[in-house]
């Protein structure tokens, strides 16, 4: 078998990045392509349990890097790559009550945040977002559009878009729609 190097290409290497929207200096929305470092998708055992104490150490210790996706799923979320290696000595913290899969290839997060945030977010999804029924660290599978995402909130005027990568230029595109009467800065970390 002949040996070939990867080349990685950022999914949002080609999206529209700078200013957008209405004339104001001031922008109230700003979009951001995250880091596309680690995504492991992490699924209970049968009969497992109750994993919510020890899915977050399979994180990188970051506030909510552990984020709940479905009856005993969960997908654990970092900046930096991880090697095969690296995951695979993970799977001794779950003592069989879980598997991990590698997800980093197919998934891409986008960060959205500002003044208006939840206003913006509130044109594509049903999901409640005020802060008092949608608190920091929680997520959600939702539509964004037409367009399927686990939302989850990181900070008071801050969400992470964790969509499909075949997906994200199009989500991208979206949001930045989305954004344009309260002024979007995008960046698409080129």
């Amino acid at each position: 078998m002949a040996d070939f190097a990867l080349l990685h290409r950022p999914a949002l290497a080609d999206a529209k990045s700078g200013s957008f929207g209405a004339p104001s200096t001031v922008k109230r929305i700003t979009l951001a392509a995250l880091p596309e470092g680690h995504v492991l998708h992490v699924l209970a055992a049968r009969g497992s349990g109750d994993l919510q104490g020890l899915i977050p150490r399979i994180g990188d210790g970051t506030p909510h890097a552990a984020r709940p996706y479905g009856p005993g799923q969960w997908f654990v979320i970092g900046d930096a790559p991880l090697s095969s290696a690296e995951i695979f000595g993970k799977t001794p913290i779950l003592d069989g009550k879980a598997s991990i899969s590698d997800q980093g290839h197919g998934r891409v997060r986008i960060g959205i945040n500002g003044a208006a945030v939840e206003t913006v977010l509130a044109k594509g999804t049903a999901v409640d977002l005020a802060l008092s029924n949608f608190p920091v660290g929680h997520s959600a599978m939702t539509l964004i559009g037409h367009i399927s995402a686990l939302l989850s909130r990181t900070g008071k005027e801050s969400f992470e878009l964790l969509v499909l990568r075949g997906f994200a230029e199009s989500l991208w595109d979206e949001l930045i729609q989305m954004s344009l009467e309260f002024g979007v800065d995008a960046h698409t970390g080129k």
